[in-house]
C-alpha cells in the first residue's frame, strides 16, 4: 500500500514545491492497473485505478510499486502487466521497480544482463529466480539504460528522490528530502542486512560444514581443514560450497562471524577488543575492515547507531 500511496505523495509534494517556487508543476501521476479495483490482503484492502493500463498511450516514466507474499504468485497475478511494462519501455518510457517490485520487473526481461535492486531478505530468491539479472547486493539504488530499481522497504524513498533530481534538480530532491525527512545520498542497505544463512539447497555435506561455521564462531578453521573435516579435496569443497550457497568459504565465514560481531555491538556493553576476539579475530584492522566491507559502517558507527546500552 505504501509504495503506490507514497510516489503519488511525493510527486505532488514537489509539483507544489515547484509552483511556490514559481516554476510550472512537472509531474502528472496516475495510478493504473490491469482492472479498476485490486484487492489486498484478503481483502482488507482494496485499491481503485484512475484508468486501466489499456488507456496509458504514452507515457514517460512507470513505476512498479512493491510485490507481496508468494513471489511467484504475485508475479502470476500481474502478468498481464509484464507485456504493457514491456511495450512502454521500448516506446521510451523509462522504468522503476520499488523494493518487491523488481521481482515483476525482472520476469520483464528488461534486466537480463542489467543491474537490479530488491529487499536483501530476498537476494537468494532473486538470485534463483533471475539467474540472468546482475543483482546487486546492498544497493539502494541501481540504474541502467533507463531501468531504475531500488532495495528493501522504505529505500524506495531513495530511489523517488533520484527521480525527482533527475527530472528536477538537486535543490528540488534536496527540498522533498527535506520534508519527508530522508537521508538523500543512503547508498547501501548492508547496515539494515541480516545474514541468515544460505541453506536453501539439498548438499548436506555443505550444510553440516555451514553448521559447524555457525557453531564455532570463536575458530578461523582453513578451507583445507574443513575440507579435510567432511572428506573432501579442497577445490572440490569449495566448489560445492559456492555452488550451493552462492559465498565462498571465507566469504560465508567473515559474514557468520560479522552477524555475530553485529548482535553483540547491539546488545552488549563489550568493547571492540572484546566482540573481535569473541569472534575469532585477533587482528583489529582485519576486523575493523572486514565488518566496514559487510555493514557499511565502521565497528563504531555501527554501535552507535543500533546499541542504547553504551550510553546509559
Amino acid at each position: 500500500m505504501q509504495s503506490i500511496a507514497d510516489p503519488q505523495y511525493l510527486f505532488s509534494a514537489v509539483n507544489h514545491f515547484l509552483i511556490q517556487s514559481g516554476r510550472k508543476p512537472l509531474f502528472d501521476v496516475q495510478l493504473v492497473g490491469a482492472k479498476k479495483e485490486i484487492i489486498l490482503n484478503n481483502g482488507l484492502y482494496s485499491i481503485h485505478t484512475e484508468g486501466l493500463i489499456s488507456d496509458v498511450k504514452q507515457t514517460d516514466l512507470v513505476i512498479i510499486p512493491a510485490l507481496f507474499g508468494d513471489m511467484e504468485h504475485a508475479i502470476s497475478l500481474n502478468k498481464k502487466l509484464i507485456p504493457w511494462i514491456v511495450e512502454k519501455y521500448q516506446q521510451g518510457a523509462e522504468v522503476a521497480s520499488l523494493c518487491m517490485g523488481a521481482f515483476l520487473f525482472a520476469s520483464t526481461g528488461l534486466l537480463n544482463g542489467k543491474k537490479c535492486s530488491t529487499h536483501w531478505g530476498f537476494a537468494n530468491q532473486f538470485r534463483s529466480m533471475f539467474p540472468e539479472v546482475v543483482l546487486a547486493d546492498g544497493r539502494i539504488v541501481t540504474e541502467e539504460n533507463r531501468l531504475y530499481s531500488s532495495g528493501g522497504a522504505i529505500s524506495y524513498w531513495n530511489l523517488l528522490l533520484h527521480l525527482v533530481e533527475k527530472y528536477t534538480d538537486r535543490p528540488m530532491a534536496i527540498q522533498a528530502a527535506k520534508y519527508f525527512a530522508i537521508d538523500i545520498d543512503r547508498n547501501s542497505q548492508a547496515a539494515f542486512a541480516m545474514f541468515q544463512g544460505q541453506k536453501a539447497h539439498t548438499d548436506a555435506i555443505v550444510k553440516q560444514a555451514q553448521e559447524f561455521i555457525e557453531q564455532h564462531i570463536e575458530q578461523r578453521p582453513t578451507v583445507e581443514e574443513l575440507a579435510m573435516m567432511f572428506g573432501m579435496g579442497r577445490r572440490t569443497f569449495e566448489r560445492r560450497f559456492k555452488q550451493a550457497t552462492n559465498n565462498s568459504v571465507l566469504e560465508y565465514m567473515q559474514r557468520i562471524k560479522m552477524e555475530a560481531a553485529k548482535r553483540n555491538f547491539e546488545s552488549s556493553r563489550k568493547n571492540i577488543n572484546e566482540v573481535m576476539y569473541d569472534v575469532g579475530y585477533t587482528d583489529t584492522k582485519a576486523f575493523r575492515t572486514t565488518f566496514k566491507k559487510v555493514t557499511g559502517l565502521t565497528p563504531i558507527e555501527y554501535r552507535n547507531k543500533y546499541n542504547k546500552v553504551h550510553l546509559n
